[in-house]
């Protein structure tokens, strides 16, 4: 038997050169996967701390007081979310129009320390500011 024929007959390294080949993808993918669920988790976060900061609103009486609440209480809440710091939150606190039973908490999270934009750059990688909001009912039901 030659020596060509007994080297394509052994398979004894196959698995680590296909470890070696696929290995390198696998990590990647498995890298982006973290960071997108990191993405994902701080912006749901951000929706959460909107939603239940519109809840606490609802008492105010006026835009000022509701702007105050909203404020205290993401201030206050903020810090039990994993992925969120609360000195990149910025609240605003509105009415769509005047004389509107509605107002609308609205949260934007500067999300640019987030591992996500250390991948490749020619991903698809979604805004570095995840705004997220919550309208609520003027009075409660």
């Amino acid at each position: 038997m030659s020596l060509s024929s007994r080297l394509f007959a052994c398979n004894k390294g196959t698995a680590a050169v296909e470890f070696a080949l696929l290995s390198p993808l696998y990590i990647m993918l498995l890298m982006g996967l973290i960071a997108y669920g990191i993405y994902i988790a701080a912006a749901h976060s951000v929706q959460q701390i909107a939603a239940d900061a519109a809840r606490i609103a609802v008492a105010g009486m006026d835009d000022a007081e509701r702007q105050k609440l909203v404020t205290d209480f993401v201030s206050g809440h903020s810090q039990g979310y994993a992925f969120v710091k609360p000195e990149k939150l910025t609240v605003v606190v509105s009415q769509p129009a005047a004389g509107s039973e509605y107002f609308v908490v609205t949260l934007t999270y500067d999300a640019g320390e987030l591992p996500i934009w250390q991948l490749a750059t020619n991903l698809p990688l979604p805004q570095t500011a995840i705004i997220r909001q919550s309208v609520v009912r003027i009075g409660g039901l």
